[in-house]
């Protein structure tokens, strides 16, 4: 008697999983980028007056706007954490029982150890991946905390007030300034290990990992007794 791996379809990222996934990277990279060149200004000259070299401008105009957009997008991940199907729940970002932590451990072993893939891993975040992104989440609220108080002294928004209580909490403008700017390669690194991890996950579990960001689907593998 002989078994056989057998893959069925499983519908797992909803389009507005994929939609926040795709926006999130676009608006944490142009935070990044933009970030980057606020924090470490570069100059650029031209042969023209000062009224036309506003390039610096345009450079924080579009962090500030990517900055809304990130706002905006996590908020919605948010909420579909609530109604999305259950890939989606919130509680599949918290190890609630023995059997997950289980999972983070082999999922460790796995990838630091590169041992051979034993028992079943969830079909949707495997649970090392949904913890990590449950504790990215806090990372999340830092930067949009610290970024709309240092917006807020400039603009005067609903935004800016809102957090206007983080730069008190902090000590000053230049200690927000800091924390907001070296946060900065937190994502640099999560984006180098995740987009690693992906591509590792995808050729050791063969489930379409990489593709379903795109789909939605994923393929579940089921063992079969073959005479």
């Amino acid at each position: 008697m002989a078994s056989e791996a057998i893959y069925r379809r499983v519908y797992v990222w909803e389009l507005p999983v994929r939609a926040f996934h795709w926006l999130n990277g676009l608006a944490v990279t142009a935070l990044a980028v933009t970030g980057y060149i606020i924090g470490n200004p570069i100059h650029v000259g031209f042969a023209q007056e000062a009224s036309g070299q506003y390039w610096f401008g345009t450079v924080r105009f579009l962090h500030f706007l990517a900055g809304y957009v990130f706002l905006v997008n996590f908020l919605a991940r948010i909420y579909w954490g609530f109604v999305g199907n259950q890939y989606a729940d919130w509680r599949q970002f918290i190890p609630t029982s023995t059997r997950n932590v289980k999972e983070i451990i082999e999922i460790l072993k796995v990838d630091i150890f590169q041992t051979r893939l034993k028992g079943s891993i969830h079909v949707g975040h495997n649970r090392l991946a949904g913890t990590i992104y449950f504790l990215t989440f806090f990372v999340f609220l830092f930067q949009v905390a610290t970024g709309f108080a240092l917006y807020g002294p400039m603009s005067g928004s609903l935004a800016g007030r809102a957090f206007a209580w983080v730069t008190p909490l902090m000590g000053s403008d230049q200690t927000v300034r800091q924390w907001h700017h070296g946060m900065l390669w937190f994502y640099v690194l999560f984006t180098l290990v995740h987009v690693y991890l992906v591509f590792y996950h995808d050729y050791i579990e063969g489930r379409g990992t990489t593709s379903s960001m795109v789909g939605g689907w994923k393929f579940e593998k089921e063992r079969r007794d073959a005479s």
